[in-house]
């Protein structure tokens, strides 16, 4: 991924690994373009799973500060 690819929304990006995902199911693909094609979506994977770590690390926050001020 680029550094402008790093500003892809989640949403935006889950639609691109879709794409991604979608070549690849692709029968006559090129091998040398399927190992590009899965290169891309692994990069989209990660960041997508990085997106959705932060998101659970700010709600698990949330949840702490909210149940300390009971």
């Amino acid at each position: 991924m680029s550094t402008k690819d790093k500003d892809l929304s989640f949403e935006e990006a889950l639609i691109q690994l879709e794409q991604v995902v979608a070549q690849l199911e692709k029968p006559d693909q090129p091998l040398k373009e399927s190992v590009k094609h899965f290169e891309q979506g692994l990069k989209l994977s990660r960041y997508c799973n990085q997106i959705l770590e932060q998101a659970e690390l700010r709600v698990e926050h949330v949840k702490q500060n909210d149940t300390s001020s009971l």
